[in-house]
C-alpha cells in the first residue's frame, strides 16, 4: 500500500514525488530563482504575515463563514453539509487571498508592473483589484472564448483600470491565455511579476498559490471544530488547476480520518472528448513548466479541456494534486456539465446562494456522497466562488436542453 502524503513537498527541486520542477525557458530561470529566494525570504518574516493577514480582514472580510446548509442536508438526506463561503470574499472568490499575497510579494520585489492570466474571470477581477491597491499597472491575459462567456468579469477588470488582451491562439481558453501571459515575462522580467493565480505552473509557484491559499481551511479547521467538536468526515472541493481545493485540503492531509474529494469537470462526459478531467482521464506530460497529469493524444499533443464552467476547461493540473492521487489521499471523480447546472439550481434554490458552476460541481458530487454517509456525519464543501458571472453562461445551456 502507498505511503499517504501527507503535505511534505516539494523538495529543494519544486517536486512533489516525480510530479513538479521547473521546465521552463533558459531566459525564466533567473526570474524564477528570484521569485523563489524572495518568498522564502518574506515566509519567515512576521511583519509580512501581519500584513497580509490585516488586509484580509480590513479588505477581504475574512475569516468568511462556515454556514451549515440545513435545507441541503434535508435534500440530501445523509450527512450534514457545511459550505465554506469563499463566495463571500470581496471580489467574489478565492482567488484574492493568493492575489493579496503576491501583490505583497511583488512589491517586496520592487516589481511596477503586474500580469496574469484568468479562466472564469475571477482571478483577473481579484488581480486588477489588488493592482488598484497597490497602484501597479496591470494586464490580464484572457481566451477570446472565455471573454464571451464571462462578460461582466471583463468589463470589472477595465473598470479597475487593467488592461485586457484577448488571446485568440488555440480555442481561446486558460491554457493559451497562461502561454500568452508567459511569453509576456519573457519579453519584460525585469520589471514585471507574472501573478499565477492557480496552483499550477513552474517552481515555485504551486508552493507559493498554496501558501496564501491554505488559509480557507485553517479557517475550516478552526470553525467545524467550533461547531461541531469534531474533524468532518469529509471534504469536497472542484479542481481545474486546483488552488481551491489545495487551500481547504492541505491544513487536513495529516488527518488521515478525514476523506477528501477533488471534482474535476467531467464536461459531456469522461468517455467523450469534451472534458477537463485531467487526473482521471489523462497521462503524465509537462505543461507550463511542470511535469502534471495532462490531456493529451496519443502523440504528446496537449488536447482541449472542456467544461461548462471556463474555471474548470485547464488540461492539466497543479502537481501537488498528482501526488495526492498516486498515493491515494484524495480522490478525484468527474462531475459533468448537466449535474454541474443541476446543482447550481438546487443550492439556489434550497439555500438561496447562487454557487459559482465552478463550485457547482462539488456541490453535485456531495449531494450524492452525503446521501451514502450518516446523519452523524459532516461534510465540508469549499463553496469557492459566487455564480452572478454564470447566469448567462446556464441560461444558454438550459435554452439548449430545452430545445
Amino acid at each position: 500500500m502507498t505511503t499517504p502524503y501527507i503535505g511534505q513537498g516539494p523538495d529543494q527541486g519544486g517536486f512533489f514525488g516525480k510530479f513538479g520542477g521547473c521546465y521552463m525557458p533558459e531566459s525564466l530561470m533567473p526570474a524564477l530563482q528570484d521569485l523563489e529566494q524572495a518568498f522564502n525570504t518574506i515566509r519567515n518574516q512576521p511583519e509580512f504575515w501581519a500584513e497580509y493577514r490585516q488586509i484580509l480582514t480590513d479588505f477581504v472580510g475574512r475569516p468568511s463563514p462556515l454556514f451549515y446548509a440545513k435545507n441541503l442536508t434535508s435534500y440530501a438526506g445523509g450527512a450534514k453539509i457545511y459550505l465554506k463561503r469563499e463566495d463571500l470574499n470581496h471580489t467574489g472568490a478565492h482567488k484574492i487571498n493568493n492575489c493579496v499575497g503576491q501583490i505583497l510579494l511583488a512589491k517586496f520585489m520592487g516589481k511596477t508592473r503586474i500580469i496574469a492570466e484568468t479562466g472564469a474571470g475571477q482571478h483577473g477581477v481579484a488581480t486588477a483589484t489588488v493592482c488598484a491597491l497597490f497602484k501597479m499597472k496591470c494586464t490580464i491575459y484572457m481566451g477570446e472564448t472565455d471573454i464571451q462567456r464571462q462578460q461582466p468579469n471583463v468589463e470589472r477588470m477595465k473598470l479597475l483600470g487593467a488592461e485586457v488582451q484577448g488571446v485568440k491562439k488555440g480555442r481561446g481558453t486558460l491554457k493559451d491565455a497562461m502561454n500568452e501571459a508567459l511569453r509576456d515575462w519573457i519579453s519584460h522580467v525585469d520589471t514585471t511579476y507574472y501573478l499565477l493565480g492557480t496552483g499550477a505552473g513552474p517552481h515555485p509557484y504551486p508552493t507559493i498559490v498554496r501558501e496564501f491559499q491554505k488559509i480557507i481551511g485553517i479557517e475550516a479547521r478552526n470553525q467545524i471544530l467550533l461547531k461541531e467538536n469534531k474533524l468532518p468526515d469529509a471534504l469536497v472541493a472542484c479542481v481545474g488547476g486546483g488552488s481551491n481545493a489545495l487551500g481547504l485540503m492541505h491544513p487536513f492531509l495529516e488527518d488521515t480520518n478525514v476523506k477528501m474529494f477533488g471534482i474535476e469537470a467531467g464536461g459531456k462526459g469522461t468517455d467523450s472528448h469534451e472534458h477537463a478531467a485531467s487526473i482521471s482521464k489523462g497521462r503524465v506530460g509537462v505543461l507550463h513548466g511542470n511535469l502534471t497529469y495532462l490531456l493529451q493524444d496519443s502523440d504528446g499533443q496537449i488536447l482541449e479541456g472542456h467544461s461548462i464552467s471556463a474555471g474548470l476547461d485547464y488540461p492539466g493540473v497543479g502537481p501537488e494534486h498528482c501526488i495526492l492521487f498516486e498515493t491515494s489521499r484524495v480522490t478525484y471523480a468527474a462531475v459533468k456539465d448537466e449535474e454541474a447546472v443541476h446543482a447550481f439550481q438546487l443550492l439556489s434554490q434550497q439555500e438561496g446562494i447562487i454557487p459559482a458552476l465552478e463550485s457547482s460541481h462539488a456541490i453535485a458530487y456531495a449531494i450524492k456522497l452525503a446521501k451514502e454517509m450518516h446523519p452523524e456525519q459532516t461534510i465540508v464543501i469549499n463553496l469557492s466562488g459566487r455564480g452572478d458571472k454564470d447566469l448567462d453562461t446556464v441560461k444558454k445551456y438550459l435554452a439548449g436542453a430545452s430545445t
